[in-house]
Formats: C-alpha cells, structure tokens, sequence
C-alpha cells in the first residue's frame, strides 16, 4: 500500500515521503496515529504541503545540527514527577516532559517527536534519551527524574 508519511518515522523515513509499506501496517498503526495518510492522486498537493511545512522546522545543516548536539549535551536536565514510597513514578515520564525539562533548564527548543526512549521512564534515579537532530546527527540527553 502506497502512503504519504505526515510524520518521521523510524526506519520509514520523514514528512512528505511517499512510501510502499504492508497493508496490515499501515492500516492497523501507521493511519489511526497519524503517521501516515493514504496515498490518492488528490493526496499529491498534500505533499507539497509537508514538504514546505517541514523545511521550517526542519534544521537544515550537519553544523547547525552539530551545535545543537553539543549545546543539548551540555544542559542538565533535571525532572521532578510524583512518585511512589519505593521509587516507582505514577505514570510515566513523556517525550513532552522532557521536552519541556529541557527547555525549562536553559536548553534550545526541541520537538518533542524528535525525542526516543529505548524504554518507558517509570523510575526515579538517572536515564537517557536520543534526540534525532538531523538524519545523521543524534545527541544523547541524560535526564535525571527526582521526586516532587
């Protein structure tokens, strides 16, 4: 099935790519999330659409991205989320909050789907996150999440 992805997705590729995936894998994850619309004839202006929406929020540069990385990398982050008597959060900690932990400790401004966690935050102490800057760029963030 041919697709028009609206969003980045890992492995797929980025907003405004046409793509052939399975049909149970569009149908079941990509479409109902918002990832990825169908393709049509009509969907081709939609495109264009995407692609100029991304070139604003898109960085643009390996250096421009690189000083980004390096500027991420220097910040610490620190969290503050209810949590448990044996440590263990009420929820989980999201993309969002960290985005905003981020920015709120000096950081620049990131978008918080650019944003992957190998594994759900469910836990006070230390833990690390990737931020994809640019297709060849990643930095890590370290975040520490402490009790409120």
């Amino acid at each position: 099935m041919k697709i028009i992805l609206t969003n980045e997705v890992s492995g797929l590729g980025g907003p405004g790519e046409v793509v052939d995936v399975k049909d149970g894998y569009a149908r079941n994850y990509l479409v109902p999330r918002g990832f990825a619309i169908r393709w049509t004839k009509g969907g081709e202006k939609d495109v264009a659409q995407i692609r100029r929406a991304r070139k604003i929020h898109e960085i643009a540069t390996i250096e421009q991205a690189n000083q980004i990385k390096a500027e991420l990398e220097g910040v610490k982050v620190r969290l503050a989320t209810r949590s448990g008597e044996a440590g263990r959060l009420f929820g989980s900690v999201t993309p969002a909050d960290i985005a905003s932990a981020i920015k709120a400790a000096g950081g620049p401004n990131v978008d918080k789907r650019r944003i992957e966690l190998t594994t759900p935050i469910k836990s006070l102490g230390a833990h690390e996150a990737s931020v994809r800057l640019h297709p060849e760029v990643a930095a890590k963030v370290n975040i520490e999440v402490v009790s409120a």
